[in-house]
């Protein structure tokens, strides 16, 4: 941290060396969170561009006791939900890997390390049927899912991240569960499956 405030210092300085580095230390999270959100590469690395180039014009409007992912977070989650009005909610991809959560008791880990091939199948299907369902949502509930289940976000961190309060934040998050395991209910009976959603962390 200590020397991610010294780097913000002197990047706001014009020490272009400095945001390299910063960029070079964040661009790994803001590219995921640009992934996570978009559904596919190409998008998430103009999304990660954009965001990294609005971070430098508004770095003097930074405060350095603030945390610096956080702030290039929400900087991130603006240019996705400003990229989604501009094209009028194209269609996403489904074909990137990413490991979406709809907020039950299942986590991100990958498939079970027991081997079994049928296991490994049905969580991989369970994780398409995830990613299916996460396009079927409103930009809104899609990001507070995305923060919440798959970057790990807190609720204080994504009251800071969406620039709302706190009951907003659950608020938001609890319909966002409703409405995802509906939409993934929904997919089961279209795929002629049977899934029971767990319900979500608190």
């Amino acid at each position: 941290m200590g020397d991610t405030r010294l780097l913000v210092k002197r990047a706001k300085k014009n020490d272009l060396s400095a945001f390299e580095e910063l960029v070079r230390i964040h661009q790994n999270r803001v590219y995921a969170l640009g992934l996570q959100l978009s559904g596919n590469r190409e998008d998430a690395q103009d999304l990660a561009q954009e965001a990294f180039i609005r971070a430098y014009r508004a770095l003097d409007s930074f405060r350095n006791e603030a945390d610096f992912g956080t702030w290039l977070h929400r900087i991130t989650v603006n240019v996705w939900l400003n990229f989604r009005r501009k094209e009028g909610k194209p269609q996403i991809s489904l074909d990137e890997p990413y490991q979406g959560e709809d907020g039950s008791e299942i986590r991100h880990e990958v498939a079970g390390e027991d081997d079994d091939p049928l296991r490994a199948l049905e969580q991989k299907e369970f994780r398409g049927l995830v990613r299916a369902a996460l396009t079927r949502l409103s930009d809104e509930h899609r990001t507070v899912l995305v923060l919440r289940e798959i970057e790990g976000y807190s609720y204080e961190e994504m009251s800071r991240v969406l620039g709302c309060t706190l009951g907003t934040v659950k608020s938001r998050l609890s319909r966002a569960r409703v409405v995802m395991r509906s939409k993934m209910t929904e997919l089961a009976r279209e795929a002629g499956e049977t899934l029971t959603v767990g319900e979500g962390r608190r």
